[in-house]
């Protein structure tokens, strides 16, 4: 018998046992490493069961989060028309101003965007012209108190058989001429600012005053100091802006939505982000050949507003032609992924964290905050949604 041989045999299987317990030590620990857990890791990665895909995070990382639960909820969405136009403001509100005499101008001291009053002296002209119609007007007053004395003599003589018809019949008329005469030198007066009544000699002048004819705020000046102003010239223009609206066209087609008192938003170039409120005025009864539109007229919803704009401002705007209540959520609750829309509803919630499944939904209409959801199985106003953080969750 081989000695040697059984002793190396029996050495091994000594040995195996050793062997054994050092593989399975090797694999407890390892175990035991897979086994432990961060509580510090996030645990929201997806699962797959049954081919339902679920999220779970802690409450602590919700709080931190500031994230949301709700319902969908009735919300109104509108059928809109596009518009676009301008801010303006009513033809009662806007001034050219010229003179009825032509005249140099002999004083200005106006700027563009200066504010005015109505009465103000805008600009003085000057010219020995002037001196004209005031003389006439003082001649022919002078002349009228004979001519009415000598119409009032004749007329009592012929009543009398004193004196002859034709007689009287001159001093009708002259009375009667002269005293148009005098009504239509007074009312060239007035024109000229230059009251009839109290009008005597001593107040003779060679220059007039040109004053506003509304409250309002200087947008240009067409002359200057010692140019010619012919009658009827534009010299100042003023513009009102305690009164705007806005000037708006729609297209025809769109006609039959529209009608007065719809509300209106819009905005001005200036400002995109902010979003005012108005309303249906009026309605155009003409629609423009080449363009198919017609006019809208809109009221600011708050006249106090008006300060903001100025006349001319470009607009956009959408009127609210249809309004009708949806079951919506909130923009931030829906995923889009590959042009399909996912929403987290709540599956379970304890007093570590929440548990979310991930579930596919169809939109329908849209406005500023919310989306219609439409009808989908297992999903109803008594759903817990998750209304922000869903996108986080799902493309982590």
């Amino acid at each position: 018998m081989n000695f040697a041989y059984l002793k190396t045999r029996r050495n091994h299987l000594i040995n195996r046992p050793a062997f054994g317990f050092w593989v399975i030590s090797v694999i407890v620990g390892l175990s035991s490493c897979s086994s432990s857990s961060d509580p510090e890791v996030a645990s929201n990665v997806a699962q797959e069961s049954s081919g339902v895909e679920t999220y779970e995070i802690s409450t602590i990382q919700f709080q931190s989060s500031k994230m949301t639960l709700g319902n969908m909820e009735r919300v109104p969405f509108h059928e809109v028309v596009k518009a676009k136009g301008m801010i303006d403001v009513p033809p009662e509100n806007r001034a050219a101003v010229s003179s009825y005499f032509g005249g140099t101008v002999k004083e200005i001291r106006l700027l563009p965007g200066q504010s005015v009053k109505k009465g103000q002296e805008l600009f003085v002209l000057e010219n020995p012209d002037y001196v004209q119609i005031q003389q006439d007007f003082l001649e022919a007053k002078g002349q009228l108190a004979y001519l009415q004395s000598d119409y009032e003599r004749q007329k009592n003589l012929v009543q009398d058989s004193i004196s002859s018809q034709k007689k009287f019949l001159k001093a009708e008329s002259d009375y009667a001429v002269t005293r148009a005469r005098v009504a239509s030198l007074g009312k060239k007066l007035a024109l000229m600012s230059i009251d009839p009544s109290t009008f005597t000699i001593e107040n003779i002048r060679t220059s007039l005053s040109v004053r506003s004819p509304i409250n309002g705020y200087v947008t240009e000046v067409a002359i200057s100091k010692g140019a010619y102003l012919t009658p009827s010239q534009m010299a100042v223009t003023i513009v009102n802006t305690d009164h705007v609206h806005l000037e708006m066209n729609v297209f025809e087609k769109d006609l039959g939505k529209i009608s007065v008192g719809q509300p209106i938003r819009f905005r001005i170039q200036e400002d995109n982000s902010q979003e005012y409120e108005a309303f249906i005025y009026l309605i155009s009864k003409t629609i423009d050949p080449e363009e198919r539109t017609l006019g809208i007229h809109g009221h600011l919803v708050d006249e106090k507003l008006a300060e903001r704009f100025n006349p001319g401002m470009y607009v956009e705007a959408v009127i609210y032609t249809r309004s009708e209540e949806k079951w919506a959520l909130p923009k931030d609750a829906l995923v889009e992924i590959e042009e399909n829309f996912y929403v987290l509803t709540l599956q379970n919630r304890s007093e570590t964290g929440y548990t979310f499944i991930k579930r596919e939904v169809k939109k329908g209409l849209s406005n500023n905050s919310h989306v219609e959801i439409l009808d989908s199985p297992g999903l109803d106003e008594t759903t817990k949604f998750l209304l922000n953080g869903s996108f986080h969750l799902i493309k982590e």
